[in-house]
């Protein structure tokens, strides 16, 4: 995820180097990541937009948001002492891989989170499902798209995000195709909402007036240029330059 610190100095001096342009079906997109100050729980974006964003969006630039960003203004988020792992919880993540600089879903305590959302039997299924369609089809995905109830959105619980929310989990914005849209209405700004990490990008939701599909969207952004870290910039402008 990324949020930033207050800043301090002058502008030049804080704004993050823009990412290398990439192409796209023939045409070339600008990336610019745009730093902001750590946000806090269920504050609103559109003063954060107005601050930080419009000052350099130019016509025909759209933003893509990270999801963790909306998810922490819309306070849909779990504190890490809240979540006792049960029996399930700890079987169930047996089954999953751990990746680089990402927990995914190893940890019992998001493993956790999701059984909350989910239901606990409906997660027995999937694990059940999963595990069948694992080792005996040799195919994988099966256990999220049967849980449903968008738990493979969930994130949280990692030791690198920035603090203090690498102590919550993050259950995904309420409706991403919906918030979007609510932030282009009140910034002028289009929107994609985006789950960007070191493993993938999704594109959750876009507002009508991003001028690309969700799949271009997702090649464009697919190198995460928010960053995975410390980068604090949870924004990324994107300006077609040719």
């Amino acid at each position: 995820m990324s949020a930033a610190t207050t800043p301090t100095g002058p502008r030049a001096a804080r704004e993050p180097r823009p990412s290398p342009p990439v192409t796209v079906g023939g045409a070339t997109y600008e990336r610019r990541p745009v730093r902001t100050h750590l946000i806090h729980v269920k504050e609103p974006l559109e003063p954060v937009f107005e601050r930080y964003v419009a000052p350099v969006a130019r016509p025909g630039d759209w933003a893509a948001v990270s999801e963790k960003f909306v998810t922490i203004s819309q306070g849909r988020v779990i504190h890490r002492s809240t979540v006792r792992p049960g029996l399930l919880a700890r079987l169930l993540v047996k089954g999953t891989r751990k990746y680089p600089d990402d927990v995914a879903f190893s940890d019992p305590a998001k493993m956790q989170v999701a059984i909350m959302q989910a239901g606990w039997f409906r997660m027995l299924l999937a694990g059940i499902v999963g595990a069948f369609s694992k080792f005996v089809l040799r195919r994988s995905g099966d256990f999220w798209r049967f849980a449903g109830h968008r738990i493979s959105e969930i994130d949280g619980f990692n030791p690198s995000t920035i603090k203090p929310f690498d102590e919550f989990a993050m259950i995904g914005p309420a409706d991403p195709p919906r918030d979007a849209q609510a932030l282009e209405d009140a910034t002028g700004i289009p929107v994609a909402i985006v789950d960007a990490n070191n493993i993938n990008v999704e594109v959750l939701g876009a507002s009508r007036g991003v001028p690309v599909d969700a799949a271009t969207a997702r090649e464009v952004l697919l190198d995460n240029p928010m960053g995975q870290n410390d980068e604090l910039t949870p924004i990324v402008l994107v300006r077609r330059a040719g």
